[in-house]
């Protein structure tokens, strides 16, 4: 089985979709493929979760950089109007081998 990293659409998202990965266009097929309401990615995904201790030392610009945080954005239409979703949650494969478990 591959591992995908998934997004899921926004509520009554209506295709044509457009996907971006961090601002870069994406094309069904080749960076990903749409499995009902998701979308499915074939390269890895990141979405840094802050603790406390990043938090405090990015505020406090301890850090040049923020890491890795990748931002999935779709372009859909809604009730006939074009509509955008920024910053889709992206849920890692390990979590969904954890959520297929007994």
């Amino acid at each position: 089985m591959r591992r995908r990293w998934r997004v899921r659409l926004p509520r009554g998202a209506q295709p044509p979709y457009r996907v971006f990965v961090n601002g870069v266009p994406q094309r069904e097929g080749s960076d990903y493929e749409l499995v009902g309401r998701e979308l499915h990615f074939f390269r890895p995904l990141e979405k840094e979760k802050l603790g406390v201790g990043r938090w405090t030392a990015m505020f406090l610009g301890l850090f040049g950089s923020y890491g890795k945080n990748d931002s999935v954005d779709v372009q859909y239409r809604l009730g006939g109007r074009d509509a955008v979703a920024t910053g889709l949650e992206i849920i890692p494969p390990e979590e969904s081998e954890r959520a297929a478990k007994p």
